[in-house]
C-alpha cells in the first residue's frame, strides 16, 4: 500500500492543531499565591498581624506550661519526702473539673495534657 505525499501531508498534524490552548489560571491558583490565604492585601495585612499576635501568644503559653512543670515537680518532690504519693487525684479532678468548666469539653482535654505534662517523674 503507497501513499502519497500530499495524503501523507495532510494525516501530519501540525504544531498548531496539536498545541493546547493556554492553560487559564483557575480560581483556586490564583489565591493560593499568598500564604496567608486571603484574597485581598487588605485581608492579607490582617492575618499576618494576627498571626504574629498568635506566635507570641504560644510562646508565652509554652512558657507558663515550662513553669507549670517546674512548680508541679516542687509539689510531687515534698509529698514524696513526706511519704505520701507522686499524684494526688483528688487535686489532678478539680483541675480538670476547673478546666472543663471555664473552656467545655475540650478543656478536659487541654487539662488531661497538661497533668501528664507536669506529672513527672519524680
Amino acid at each position: 500500500m503507497t501513499t502519497t505525499a500530499a495524503a501523507r501531508t495532510a494525516a501530519t498534524p501540525t504544531p498548531a492543531t496539536t498545541a493546547a490552548p493556554p492553560a487559564r489560571p483557575s480560581a483556586s491558583t490564583a489565591t493560593t499565591t499568598d500564604p496567608t490565604g486571603a484574597r485581598s492585601a487588605e485581608a492579607a495585612g490582617v492575618i499576618t498581624d494576627a498571626r504574629e499576635r498568635i506566635d507570641a501568644l504560644d510562646d508565652r503559653i509554652l512558657g507558663l506550661v515550662q513553669e507549670r512543670m517546674a512548680v508541679s515537680a516542687v509539689v510531687q518532690k515534698a509529698r514524696i519526702g513526706s511519704g505520701g504519693r507522686r499524684v494526688h487525684l483528688s487535686r489532678e479532678m478539680e483541675i480538670l473539673g476547673r478546666y472543663r468548666d471555664a473552656l467545655g469539653r475540650p478543656g478536659t482535654s487541654l487539662a488531661m495534657t497538661l497533668l501528664e505534662l507536669c506529672r513527672g517523674t519524680v
